[in-house]
């Protein structure tokens, strides 16, 4: 058994050993990115209050001020929480796929469960930087996301979500099978925190459908 941490792999090294593919689209992703949502008076005005203080300091952010005034804030706002699953941070993921044991721990999940996070369906990870000197960002979720999905235990049937967040620029990405196809960047000091906010909330409803 090998033993590996999300920080080490790269997408060059997740298909190689895992036989996966990248794909431009995949159908799961493009659903996701055109959820149709209507905002409330409320919404626009705190998602804008909310650009607003990242324009006042966000790129000078480090990775925890980072997730806690900007990521978690937005992502609960979405109320993402329920009785049959949760936003969770900071929690550790381990599965054995394959030759390999993939483990590490990750700044957010979304997974069934209330109080402790059982199944996984979404995986999260933000980086202040492009290069970051503890991985590679694309490397790191899509590694999260295979280990979710074989804790999943549907051999990749249902499509697995996630998203890496680098400043202010959102990417998310959508595993299922062998494949994964991963957006156009989202930037959130723009009018593209609408869109993020709509994916999260088209996030939310995808997730209640498998429960």
């Amino acid at each position: 058994m090998i033993q590996a941490t999300f920080k080490e792999w790269t997408l060059n090294k997740i298909d190689k050993a895992f036989g996966t593919k990248q794909l431009r689209h995949l159908p799961a992703l493009d659903e996701l990115l055109r959820f149709p949502y209507t905002f409330s008076d409320y919404e626009r005005r705190f998602l804008e209050e909310l650009r607003e203080q990242y324009f006042l300091g966000g790129d000078e952010w480090n990775e925890v001020e980072l997730e806690n005034k900007f990521i978690s804030p937005l992502i609960v706002f979405a109320k993402i929480d329920n009785e049959k699953f949760a936003y969770f941070l900071e929690r550790p993921l381990t599965a054995i796929v394959g030759e390999y044991e993939l483990s590490g721990r990750v700044d957010g999940m979304i997974a069934s469960g209330y109080r402790e996070p059982e199944i996984p369906f979404f995986c999260l990870n933000e980086y202040k930087r492009q290069s970051d000197p503890d991985g590679n960002p694309q490397g790191q979720v899509l590694a999260a996301m295979i280990a979710a999905q074989a804790l999943n235990g549907d051999g990749g049937a249902k499509p697995l979500f996630g998203c890496y967040v680098i400043g202010s620029t959102w990417y998310f990405v959508v595993l299922q099978g062998s494949h994964y196809a991963m957006s156009t960047p989202l930037v959130c000091t723009n009018d593209g925190i609408f869109d993020i906010y709509r994916i999260l909330k088209g996030l939310r409803s995808t997730i209640d459908g498998f429960l």
